[in-house]
């Protein structure tokens, strides 16, 4: 009796799953996995932040010593092309017209846009996130925080930008330093004209999500907004955070770069990618490959970046993930 009533029991009974369960961030990781451009453009990005950030600890020239018994050296690879070229080993990227190592200033270089780009990108952030939670969560600021979005689209950047610098150069550099002074600047700048897509795409995912079964039960056992805002809509809006993050990122280095072409970026004896792409145009005739090199850089950096926040896109939609 008892035989045959275990018999009729363990049909009934659960079973061990055949595979563990899958989490959410093992979902993500194998869909962007599938991305081979966000791959390569993870790696590369990873590459060139380790580079600019170490690469002084393994190339230890100096990149504002003068040298003007070896400037205008070639890089190596103008051999291709130029066999009677002025080529040493010691400096493979070459030197400009005051002896100044390319390498080393490439280095350097890119510390600085890179830390503008990451600084201006969580700035615009910060700012956009708030705007767009607020706007998108609390109806009587809706309008007045849209509308002054929608104003500061409407402004033009590059000229607003060209103001700001000019008008508050100066005083900022008098105060804290021409590098110090100019970092904060371009940063506090590029940041504050960066945050409208941000704050846009915020906005509608919030008013998605407020209306949804879990918000409309932390309102009604009397959960403060405040908290809502950080236990509930702040995490489920990570996704286009992260997707606006990197294409913020991407901004906010070509604009560092504009600026210093354009010479109201940071000081002369500074390198920058873009001050070095400024100081090899007058001679770019002569030398192409100085307009080559960090403007290779600004490119594959920013490309970089853009095929990431692709594959964060397709890797963080639940509509697409798992295709």
């Amino acid at each position: 009796m008892t035989e045959t009533l275990e018999k009729k029991i363990e049909p009934l009974q659960d079973l061990e799953p055949s595979e563990p369960p899958h989490s959410q961030w093992k979902d993500v990781w194998d869909q962007f996995k599938k991305h081979k451009g966000a791959l390569m453009g993870g790696s590369f990005l990873l590459l060139i932040t380790l580079g600019v950030l170490f690469g002084e600890y393994i190339w230890t020239l100096d990149p504002q010593k003068l040298d003007i018994r070896n400037k205008d050296i070639r890089p190596i690879y103008t051999i291709l092309w130029d066999s009677g070229a002025k080529v040493q080993w010691a400096h493979p990227f070459g030197t400009d017209n005051l002896g100044r190592d390319a390498l080393a200033n490439m280095i350097v270089g890119g510390r600085t846009s890179m830390a503008v780009g990451w600084v201006a990108m969580l700035l615009a952030l910060s700012i956009g996130t708030t705007i767009g939670v607020l706007a998108g969560y609390f109806r009587k600021l809706d309008g007045p925080l849209m509308r002054f979005t929608d104003l500061v689209l409407s402004l033009p950047i590059l000229p607003l930008l060209l103001v700001a610098v000019t008008l508050f150069r100066d005083a900022l550099r008098a105060h804290l330093g021409p590098e110090t002074g100019m970092f904060l600047l371009i940063v506090g700048v590029v940041g504050v004209t960066s945050w409208m897509q941000t704050a846009r795409i915020v906005r509608s995912e919030v008013l998605a999500l407020k209306e949804r079964e879990f918000i409309l039960a932390a309102r009604s056992i009397g959960t403060t907004p405040g908290a809502i805002i950080r236990r509930h809509l702040l995490p489920n809006v990570i996704s286009p955070i992260m997707v606006s993050a990197t294409l913020g990122l991407a901004t906010a280095i070509i604009t560092e770069s504009a600026l210093s072409f354009l010479g109201v970026g940071f000081p002369p004896d500074f390198p920058t990618w873009g001050k070095m792409l400024a100081d090899a145009v007058p001679r770019m005739d002569q030398y192409p490959e100085r307009v080559v090199l960090p403007g290779m850089a600004i490119s594959l950096t920013v490309l970089s970046v853009n095929y990431l926040g692709d594959g964060l896109r397709d890797a963080l939609d639940p509509r697409i993930r798992g295709r």
